[in-house]
């Protein structure tokens, strides 16, 4: 049976509702989001929200980092690398990522680019990260630590304009965790119901909460809701839509279907991405 229409990542992503009941959509092509918030908060909601609009896009990839595998589990299928609880695989493949970025950008300046176009025979690059103490507190030691907080802040700095979309979530917003220097990149960032002002101030930038936007404010019965803020913007509360695990694995499947059906017409009428793949490097590398 032919397949219905697929979306597109330069399409601005539905993510919920306003406390006025009007839709609020973000756009993530060009942009980074960081999503943070207690156990129990809703983050885990938004970020596969994001990433079933990816899966859904064909005109971008996937790369998932899950620590606990399940968060994102469900989209492995969708995605050109899925990483578990495995710090070594994650460095490297930030590596890969790394090493595309750079031939993108020689790429880009050969031609004259600024960025990457619908046009341009590569393919925008969702990079979502669940859980980030994981991978830069919690596993391995300190130097492989740093090194991956260095990899992804690099990737968060200068992965933008060569269509590189980091989505990162965390469940301990604390300064050695998200550093400043980290949360400044992204563009988006979303702060779900904190223990604390300071926790809520972390996400969204320092001083809102002595200006009244504390996600601490949020009620633990009110799962989902948060504050959003864009670069230069003020923050809004917002109401994110849900998918609940079925529905998590109905889009994962369709949009595995749509991947495959596409990547086989994508292969005889037009060449392979000059970046090349997001997949893992060998254990020497």
């Amino acid at each position: 049976m032919p397949l219905g229409p697929a979306l597109s990542i330069y399409d601005p992503v539905f993510i919920g509702i306003d406390e006025f009941g009007h839709r609020v959509t973000v756009p993530l092509i060009y942009r980074n989001m960081l999503i943070g918030g207690e156990p129990g908060a809703g983050k885990s909601a938004l970020l596969n929200l994001l990433v079933a609009h990816a899966a859904l896009s064909l005109d971008a990839r996937l790369c998932l980092l899950d620590g606990k595998r399940v968060e994102l589990g469900q989209w492995r299928r969708c995605a050109d690398v899925f990483v578990g609880p495995d710090q070594g695989h994650a460095i490297r493949t930030l590596q890969r990522l790394q090493t595309m970025m750079d031939n993108r950008y020689a790429f880009l300046e050969w031609f004259g680019h600024r960025k990457v176009a619908p046009d341009h025979e590569f393919s925008p690059v969702v990079v979502a990260v669940d859980e980030i103490a994981y991978f830069s507190a919690t596993a391995g030691d300190k130097k492989t630590q740093e090194q991956f907080s260095a990899l992804l802040r690099d990737l968060v700095a200068r992965g933008r304009a060569v269509g590189i979309i980091v989505i990162a979530a965390t469940q301990r917003p604390s300064s050695d965790i998200i550093p400043t220097s980290l949360r400044d990149l992204f563009a988006w960032r979303f702060a779900g119901r904190c223990t604390t002002d300071v926790s809520s101030d972390i996400v969204l930038g320092h001083g809102w909460a002595n200006r009244g936007w504390s996600a601490n404010t949020i009620s633990p019965n009110n799962q989902g809701a948060g504050l959003l803020i864009a670069e230069g913007g003020m923050p809004q509360l917002v109401k994110t839509a849900y998918l609940a695990d079925a529905d998590c694995a109905r889009i994962a499947a369709y949009a595995a279907t749509l991947r495959t059906a596409a990547t086989r017409t994508r292969r005889t009428t037009r060449p392979a991405d000059p970046s090349g793949p997001v997949a893992d490097l060998p254990a020497a590398a």
